[in-house]
């Protein structure tokens, strides 16, 4: 009788013990220090973003990771294209998705290094300091966090004009208000960080607008030690400032979710305030309608309806739902799924007003409260998962 053969021992003692010595040659570990940069539209500092850090990283294990939000100007290609000629350099493309913050947060999530920095791609920051950067979080156990200061002895704000200078010192005093750590240049975004302090904050980011560095201390669970080091602000090297006014109103929003989000979730309120701002609109134009204008009553509702659902609908695909921003024809389908949930939220208006009116005898305005919060809540829900879904 033949017996099968039995494969050789070594062999299965070599599949546990791990990979062979030629493969252990060939493994090499992770990156000590990764530097997150995040981009949109920065195709012509690509290139000297990375040759900066290659001239001030020398002797170090780094990795620089780009995290680009569907840039339109080629940024991309010019990555992928370092990448593929050196491996420390990494992209992510993020589609349909917007933010400074949260894409520093993805960044982070995708590095392995025990030491992870955080700078722009427009070379305003000085990449010179990011060595001394790991070398006091390597000497100095205690500290959580290194921070490039504007504000501290001889750092500047550099050639900001006097706007510019001064939105920044009210922002900043803004901003210290909501932190348990005293620090000069809370809107710094030129920072490094042990991999440590940021997972324990992670969880607990409000991922809004471009203050990352302010979110992580005000998300932490414990007063965070720092240590501030001075940086002279530089000019952009190329392409446009991202500074707008809806930059100011994510700062607000993150300053609000910080301070109330743990009670109601900051879009809701948004959500909801724009919708008392809807109803503003539709009595107004109910008014001008009836009055100055002398149209038919049967056409005045339809009228003030239709204006009042355009209106909340741009101002919550600008204001509520910044990151997630609807264009062109995504934002007329948007404006008819719109429409159609808060139809649908009406008739929940009615429905429950007229039920604890009626059947319950509550007072009018009880009843007319409950109706539209119940209103507020399901076309805020809805429009969450179908008009403004997160990809």
């Amino acid at each position: 009788m033949s017996h099968a053969t039995e494969p050789p021992v070594q062999n299965t003692f070599a599949l546990v013990a791990g990979p062979t010595k030629e493969i252990r040659d060939a493994i090499a570990p992770g990156p000590e220090l990764s530097v997150i940069v995040p981009t949109r539209n920065e195709h012509d500092n690509v290139l000297p973003v990375y040759d900066a850090l290659c001239r001030t990283l020398q002797g170090i294990d780094w990795e620089a990771i780009f995290v680009d939000d569907d840039s339109h100007d080629g940024t991309t290609e010019a990555i992928y294209r370092l990448a593929s000629q050196d491996r420390r350099v990494r992209c992510i493309q993020r589609i349909d998705r917007r933010g400074l913050a949260s894409a520093c947060v993805e960044g982070i999530l995708a590095s392995c290094a025990p030491y992870v920095a955080v700078m722009d791609a427009d070379l305003q920051h000085d990449e010179q300091l990011l060595p001394h950067m790991l070398n006091t979080l390597k000497g100095e156990p205690m500290v959580d966090a290194v921070i490039g200061s504007r504000y501290v002895e001889h750092g500047s704000i550099g050639t900001l004009n006097r706007y510019r200078a001064w939105l920044s010192s009210l922002a900043t005093r803004m901003g210290r208000s909501i932190m348990r750590v005293p620090i000069t240049d809370p809107m710094s975004g030129f920072f490094m960080l042990r991999r440590e302090t940021f997972q324990s904050s992670m969880r607990h980011l409000s991922n809004i607008g471009f203050k990352i560095l302010l979110d992580i201390f005000a998300s932490s669970p414990r007063p965070l030690r720092v240590k501030e080091i001075p940086f002279q602000f530089r000019e952009r090297h190329a392409g446009q400032s991202k500074f707008d006014a809806l930059v100011g109103w994510e700062y607000l929003m993150l300053l609000a979710d910080k301070v109330i989000g743990h009670v109601i979730p900051i879009r809701f309120a948004v959500f909801a305030l724009v919708g008392g701002l809807g109803l503003v609109v539709h009595l107004a134009i109910l008014w001008l309608c009836l009055n100055p204008m002398q149209l038919t009553f049967e056409l005045t509702p339809a009228t003030a309806t239709g204006v009042a659902i355009v209106g909340t609908f741009t101002l919550n695909n600008w204001l509520t739902y910044h990151d997630r921003r609807l264009t062109g024809w995504g934002f007329v389908r948007g404006l008819l799924s719109f429409a159609l949930i808060c139809s649908f939220g009406a008739v929940a208006n009615v429905g429950i007003a007229t039920l604890l009116f009626t059947e319950r005898h509550a007072f009018w305005w009880v009843a007319g409260i409950a109706g539209a919060a119940m209103s507020a809540v399901w076309n805020y829900a809805m429009t969450s998962v179908l008009t403004w879904h997160s990809r």
